[in-house]
Parts: C-alpha cells; structure tokens; sequence
C-alpha cells in the first residue's frame, strides 16, 4: 500500500501544471486532445437543436464583444510569451433565442449567450460582465478541473476501500466520504465563479469595456433571484452579495486597465 500511494502522489505531482491565466498549479488528469474535440461536438449538437437568436443587434454585440474580449486574453499571453497556451482552441460565440437567464463557456472557446439574459445585461459593458467571466472559465480551465477533481475522488474512494481491512470502518467511511467529497467539489465551484469574476474583470477591461458595471450587473441578477436561492453551502455559485463585495474591491486595480485601453482620463465615479 506504501508503494501505491507514494506511485499516486507522484502521478499527482506529475499531473499538475502551471495555469497562465490564474497563475496557479493545477491538478489536470485530461488532456486538451481528449476535451476540446468532444466539447466542439457538443457545441454542435446544441446549436442543431436550439433556435439562434433572429435580434441582429443582440447577435451582433454579443460576437463582438466575445471577439474584444478573446483578442484582449490573447494580447495578454503574448505579451507573456505564453500564447502556445491557445493551441486548439476554436472561439465561436453565440446567441441562443431562450428565456434562461444563463450563458456558458465550453472548453476551447466555444461560447453561447441566452437572450433571457440579455435584458440583465443591459448594454455592452453589461455583455462584457458576462463574457469575461465565461471566458475565464475556459481559459482557467475550470471544466478539466472539476472532471480532474472527480476523477481524483473516485479514485481516493477505490483506494479507501482496499486500505480498509474492517467492515465496519469501510460500510461506515463509503457512507460519509460520498458527502465530503460533494461539498468539496461544491466548494471548488463557488471559487472558480469567484476567479471568473476577478478575472474576467480584468479581461473586460483590457478590452475597453467599463469594468465598474459588473457590481451593477449582479444587482440586478440579486433582484431577478430573490427567493429562489439554495444556502450558499449548497449551491455552485456564490451568492451574488459576495461576487459583488469581491468586484468593487477589484475595481481601483482593474480601473487603469480599462483607461489605457479607451484614452479616457481617470475617474473614480
């Protein structure tokens, strides 16, 4: 068992790399080649089944706003010498004619916006909120995270089992560690929304898109929401307080981001 687990923790160690965007170490068990190809189907099989949006105007905002912002990531990475990261990924956005409040981003690049969100939005800068925080997902690559993560604990799940002799200990540790291991990953994904958050603000203000919109935009999405929220402990997402109390402290490092790229002279109103 010795040999097993030090064997695993290498593999571990091994599997983890260095995100340019966070600029943290992540645990990644699939690779790009495995995702991206079956997330560009799946793409594909939503846009045949859902309605395109027939709002020339909306359309035309949310492509253009997705391209500024992508171009602004990729501006980024090479100004890093990092944009080798990018290999693979095919950027589409579009808008899907559904009341849903929601957007998404697919790993590689493939976005798509719900017109039921578009009214939440309410001008590019709104769209840019949005935009930045899903393209963030994709290139923090959160989706290969969390598949990486359960994998990781079915895995520990397996290795559980064969490290307990006793029946007892082992019928009792497959009844909480099920538990644990969900508010874990429960956990992960309220903090991936909150890196979206920070992140994505910077993107959209790197890509002249006024970044002091994003706590008036989840204002409206707090009012859209009200009473039909579970406990943040047990919901994926923060609660839309806490992404607000998070972007206004961001606010004063994002703001000269956003002045250099429009020329505009500096306020803090």
């Amino acid at each position: 068992m010795k040999k097993v687990a030090l064997t695993f923790f290498v593999l571990l160690i091994a599997a983890c790399s260095t995100n340019p965007i966070t600029g943290k170490k992540t645990l990644i068990l699939v690779s790009n080649s495995q995702l991206f190809p079956m997330a560009f189907q799946q793409y594909k099989q939503v846009l045949k089944k859902e309605q395109l949006s027939r709002n020339a105007a909306q359309t035309k905002m949310v492509k253009t706003v997705g391209n500024r912002i992508k171009n602004a990531a990729e501006m980024d990475l090479k100004a890093r010498n990092q944009l080798d990261f990018l290999k693979g990924y095919q950027w589409e956005f579009n808008l899907i004619e559904n009341d849903q409040l929601n957007a998404w981003c697919m790993p590689g690049g493939k976005v798509a916006f719900y017109t039921g969100i578009m009214p939440v939005c309410k001008n590019d800068d709104g769209v840019a909120v949005v935009m930045g925080h899903e393209i963030t997902h994709a290139l923090a690559e959160h989706s290969a995270q969390r598949m990486s993560q359960a994998m990781l604990a079915q895995g520990l799940q397996v290795a559980g089992n064969v490290a307990m002799n006793d029946s007892r200990y082992r019928n009792l540790f497959n009844q909480l560690y099920p538990v644990g291991a969900q508010m874990g990953i429960l956990a992960y994904s309220r903090n991936a929304e909150l890196e979206a958050d920070r992140i994505g603000l910077r993107l959209m203000a790197m890509a002249g898109y006024d970044p002091r919109e994003a706590p008036k935009f989840w204002q409206r999405m707090e009012a859209q929401s009200k009473g039909s929220r579970l406990p943040e402990f047990l919901s994926t997402h923060p609660n839309p307080g806490r992404r607000i109390a998070q972007l206004e402290k961001e606010l004063p490092k994002v703001l000269p981001l956003y002045y250099q790229a429009t020329g505009k002279s500096v306020s803090l109103n």
